[in-house]
């Protein structure tokens, strides 16, 4: 049975404590009157197959049974990133392999407006300096421009929309990072709600179908434990953007899904519910290990599931062949067009796949994962209208669902059964595939423990504040699922944490360590700011750090990340290369 709705979380004075809100109609029709001098410019796709948006291109595409592949690039370098959205193009038609789609990896620093954007922090990304950079870009091949992050849900949510409509780009995203997506020293959510409020408006006024993107794995999606709350995030993002504003919303998802039967159900599930084509299923990353030839393995396991899918219920989505090498490194453009080749071959035999498929049970399956689905929405609109939120304005309810946030919309309205012992006290549905994976590797590095080190680490009554340098948290959930095993105490400092609030943290709660996962270029940089807070403020507390221990240098000509772990260590972090090496380090705490 669900919670009371009358929780005191559903409280609009709680999530809407502010005196006044911006007015949702003003600012909708402000988008709307910006649609008059903003419109979708040609570029080298809509020019080529003679099409007025990749949305007509897909329903096309879709209807004759043909696989669409969607290919990721974006180097940090300008010049790099429009070569290689020519040559792999060229060089995979030479190879009789299509690609239909690029998603264009621009960097965090891109969500800051232009006047903020020099100042701010930077990734591993492309960063675009002017309109006529995007035009440039997508200009160069018959290629469907698709700028995914970093556009919507960001302060510069309207100057990018602008750029990216300008050049022809009709998949304009992301919403899903609106959700959970906080750009560094950043903290004004209800400006960045009007601003992408405004940006759906102005793209819900062209006069062709541009599709709104929201990768759910970049949003609440990847944080929830049941795949019925990330496809009851679908129903209410669609509540939102279609049923309030007029837009028209198209999913990716992917990246977390590790289990083939899963991805299969939750393609079948959403098909059913969207109208829209959807943008592309993504590459399981979470499934690579290293830089080996074994991730061959994943990727066919994958791409023969996403495309046996397409070929039974087109859905309009591309399929994603992730480059091997991605675990390790941005990927080079040889390899991303070796991974399209690949990725031709397997939707070459994906009748022969489907043909071993058991559909009608995945079919079965994503009956009752909409059904789930469904209820979760229901019970989410309910609990908000009965706490005062407006859920008739797209302006309150998209800021409550992001100040609500993922765990506490899973543990109030998740559709599954209560259950103490569960991550979020429910029985999932259908359990997400990769916090059950995260699970599993706690367990075994608990197990991997010997009795002595359980011991030790147990009677210490252990304090540690936990945080990610940037936005990417399973890092995070795996090393806090294992500290909780050993009964460490785990402050959460959360995702992309200002190292202030860490300090704060750890002073307040009397930390032993602060242990960091990283993944996104930054990780250097974000180790010195948090080292000057804490001597500024006479804090003495080690300093774990893991993950992907990489930054792009300004002192280096190469626009690629490097590693910097030999840095880190001279700066005084405790470096675990991989999970192995935190039980030695949390016995060593406890020792001290």
């Amino acid at each position: 049975m669900n919670k009371p709705f009358g929780t005191a979380r559903c409280d609009r004075r709680r999530l809407l404590p502010e005196k006044s809100l911006p007015d949702a109609a003003e600012i909708i029709q402000r988008g709307n009157s910006l649609a008059r001098s903003v419109v979708v410019g040609d570029c080298a796709f809509l020019s080529h197959y003679k099409v007025s948006s990749e949305a007509d291109y897909k329903r096309a595409q879709s209807a004759g049974q043909n696989i669409m592949v969607h290919s990721q690039i974006g180097y940090r370098d300008p010049v790099k990133t429009t070569r290689a959205f020519r040559e792999i193009w060229q060089k995979a038609g030479e190879q009789n392999a299509r690609v239909d789609r690029y998603g264009i990896c621009l960097d965090w620093s891109m969500g800051f407006r232009q006047e903020d954007r020099q100042q701010a922090q930077k990734g591993t990304g492309l960063i675009l300096s002017s309109s006529e950079q995007f035009a440039e870009l997508t200009a160069q091949a018959p290629v469907a421009p698709h700028f995914g992050d970093f556009v919507l849900g960001m302060p510069a949510s309207v100057e990018n929309t602008c750029a990216a409509l300008r050049a022809g780009a009709t998949s304009i995203g992301n919403l899903g990072q609106y959700f959970t997506f906080r750009l560094p020293g950043w903290k004004d959510d209800v400006g960045d709600t009007e601003s992408t409020l405004r940006a759906i408006a102005l793209i819900a006024a062209q006069p062709v179908d541009v599709l709104i993107h929201s990768n759910l794995d970049d949003g609440f999606a990847a944080l929830f434990t049941d795949l019925a709350c990330s496809l009851g995030a679908v129903l209410l993002e669609k509540t939102i953007v279609e049923d309030l504003m007029g837009g028209t919303v198209s999913h990716c998802y992917g990246h977390s899904f590790s289990e083939p039967y899963k991805r299969l159900v939750f393609q079948l599930a959403l098909a059913k519910v969207s109208k829209a084509p959807g943008t592309m299923v993504y590459g399981n990353t979470v499934m690579y290990d290293g830089d080996g030839v074994k991730n061959f393995a994943s990727l066919a396991s994958y791409l023969s599931i996403d495309a046996a899918a397409q070929l039974h219920r087109p859905s309009g989505h591309a399929i994603n062949p992730v480059p091997i090498t991605e675990a390790t490194r941005i990927p080079e453009i040889e390899e991303v067009v070796e991974a399209a080749v690949f990725a031709q071959r397997v939707a070459e035999n994906a009748s022969e796949t489907l043909a071993v498929l058991n559909i009608e049970q995945a079919d079965d399956a994503a009956t009752k994962l909409i059904d789930a689905a469904h209820k979760f929405k229901r019970s989410v609109l309910d609990g908000l209208m009965l706490g005062g939120v407006n859920i008739e304005d797209p302006f309150e309810l998209l800021l409550s669902l992001r100040r609500f946030g993922a765990k506490q919309l899973e543990e109030d309205f998740g559709p599954g059964k209560e259950d103490s012992n569960a991550l979020r006290g429910r029985t999932p549905v259908l359990q997400s595939s990769t916090i059950a994976r995260l699970q599993e590797s706690a367990q075994k590095q608990f197990d991997s423990a010997t009795e002595i080190q359980c011991n030790a680490i147990e009677k210490a009554k252990l304090t540690i504040c936990c945080c990610t340098t940037d936005v990417h948290e399973y890092g995070k959930i795996l090393l806090e699922e294992t500290l909780r095993r050993f009964n460490v105490r785990i402050i959460d400092a959360g995702i992309q944490a200002d190292p202030e609030k860490v300090m704060c943290l750890v002073r307040d709660n009397e930390a032993h360590a602060i242990a960091i996962s990283t993944y996104n270029g930054v990780a250097l940089d974000y180790l010195k700011q948090l080292r000057q807070v804490l001597e500024e403020n006479c804090i003495r507390c080690p300093v774990l750090m893991g993950g992907r221990t990489n930054q792009i240098l300004p002192e280096t000509v190469s626009s690629l990340p490097v590693d910097v772990t030999d840095a880190l260590a001279s700066e005084g972090a405790i470096v675990c290369r991989s999970m192995d090496d935190l039980i030695p380090q949390l016995v060593s705490l406890a020792e001290k």
